[in-house]
C-alpha cells in the first residue's frame, strides 16, 4: 500500500471541499489500496458526519443515511416490514462482519470483482483505460451477458443495489461548493461502453448523503440469489422481484437482476411483458424472452443465459402463486 494522507471531515461542506477519496467502512476501498489498484493521495474519513438515520418521508417512503451500516439497514423494522426485498438482498451479501462495517453509500459504489481487474499484471480497461479486456478471452465464468461492450464484460457485485433498483431508489448527493442532486439509480450507474472506468455519474468531490426509497409498491416481494456456495459468494444470477396480481392478472411488476450486467439491471420491456397478462407460464416465458433477447455469453459464462431464464420463471411462480 502506498503512503497517503488521512483527514477527518467535520461536516459535509468540509468533506466535499477536500480533495481525496471518501472512506467510511472501507470494506472495498482498502482491499483495492492494498493491491495498488487504487492509490489515492488522501483519504477523507466521513464517519464523523453522522448520516446514520432512517427516516420516513411525507410521501410514505424512506430516507436512508449514506452511513447506515448494511446490518442495521437489513434489521430496521421499517425495512423488514415494508421493503423485505431489500432486507433479504442485504442479508444475502458478504458476511456478518462485513455487513457490520459496510455502509449504504459505499455498497452502491463498490467496484467489480472481475479477476482481471484485481490482477495488475492483466489487461483491464476498467483499471487502465485502453489496454484491453483480458476477461473476454480468459476465464469469464462470473462475467456479464447483458450490457457489455468490446471494452468490458465485468459484472456489478452489489446485492443491495439490485433490490434498490427494483424499488425505484434515488441517490441524493452534496456537491462541492454547495448544492445537491437527486439521481435515480437508472441515471446513477453507467454502462461500460468505451469508458468502463467511468462507473457512475458522480463528479469529483461529490458525496452521497442519502438514499431515498419511494412508498412501498403493491404486491409480493422476493430476492432470489443463485451462487456457487450458500454464503459469502457473489451472485451468478439474482432477481429482485415485486409483483402484484388481481383475479389472476398481473397488475404491477418491478424486476431487477444481478450477476448479469455491469450495472444492476432493469429492463422495462421485461415488466411490460407481464403487466396485464395472466399470471401463467406463457407470460413468464415471454418476460424471460424479453430479458434475454440481447444476451451474449463469452464461453465459460454461457450457462448464465439459461440459468437466468430458470431463475426468473421460478421467481415469478413464487411471486404469483395463489394469484387471485
Amino acid at each position: 500500500m502506498k503512503r497517503f494522507d488521512y483527514v477527518r471531515a467535520a461536516d459535509v461542506a468540509g468533506a466535499t471541499g477536500t480533495t481525496g477519496r471518501f472512506i467510511a467502512g472501507g470494506t472495498n476501498l482498502l482491499d483495492l489500496m492494498k493491491l495498488q489498484i487504487e492509490t489515492p493521495d488522501r483519504l477523507v474519513d466521513i464517519n464523523p458526519l453522522g448520516l446514520r438515520n432512517v427516516e420516513e418521508t411525507p410521501g410514505g417512503g424512506l430516507r436512508i443515511g449514506a452511513l447506515v451500516p448494511n446490518s442495521d439497514l437489513a434489521a430496521h423494522p421499517l425495512i423488514v416490514a415494508r421493503y423485505p426485498v431489500l432486507a433479504r438482498a442485504l442479508l444475502s451479501g458478504a458476511s456478518p462482519q462485513l455487513r457490520n462495517k459496510a455502509t449504504t453509500g459505499g455498497n452502491l459504489l463498490q467496484r467489480t470483482r472481475c479477476y482481471y481487474f484485481y490482477d495488475t499484471a492483466a489487461a483491464c480497461n476498467k483499471r487502465t483505460p485502453g489496454i484491453g479486456c483480458a476477461a473476454q478471452g480468459g476465464f469469464n465464468r462470473i462475467m456479464a451477458v447483458l450490457g457489455t461492450s468490446d471494452d468490458c464484460i465485468a459484472t456489478h457485485p452489489s446485492d443491495m443495489a439490485v433490490a434498490m433498483r427494483a424499488l425505484g431508489a434515488a441517490v441524493v448527493t452534496a456537491q462541492p461548493g454547495g448544492g445537491s442532486r437527486r439521481l435515480p439509480l437508472d441515471a446513477f450507474y453507467r454502462l461500460p461502453g468505451a469508458t468502463p472506468h467511468i462507473e457512475h455519474a458522480l463528479d469529483a468531490g461529490e458525496l452521497i448523503t442519502h438514499v431515498e426509497l419511494p412508498a412501498p409498491p403493491p404486491g409480493r416481494q422476493l430476492y432470489r440469489k443463485v451462487r456457487d456456495r450458500a454464503s459469502y459468494a457473489f451472485a451468478l444470477v439474482s432477481v429482485a422481484g415485486i409483483v402484484a396480481a388481481q383475479d389472476g392478472i398481473v397488475t404491477h411488476a418491478a424486476l431487477a437482476f444481478g450477476g448479469l450486467a455491469p450495472v444492476p439491471w432493469r429492463d422495462l420491456a421485461v415488466e411490460a411483458a407481464l403487466i396485464g397478462q395472466p399470471a401463467a407460464p406463457a407470460a413468464f416465458e415471454a418476460a424471460a424472452d424479453a430479458l434475454l433477447q440481447d444476451a451474449h455469453g463469452f464461453g465459460a459464462n454461457d450457462f448464465k443465459i439459461p440459468l437466468a431464464r430458470r431463475v426468473l420463471v421460478a421467481s415469478l411462480r413464487a411471486l404469483t402463486g395463489d394469484a387471485q
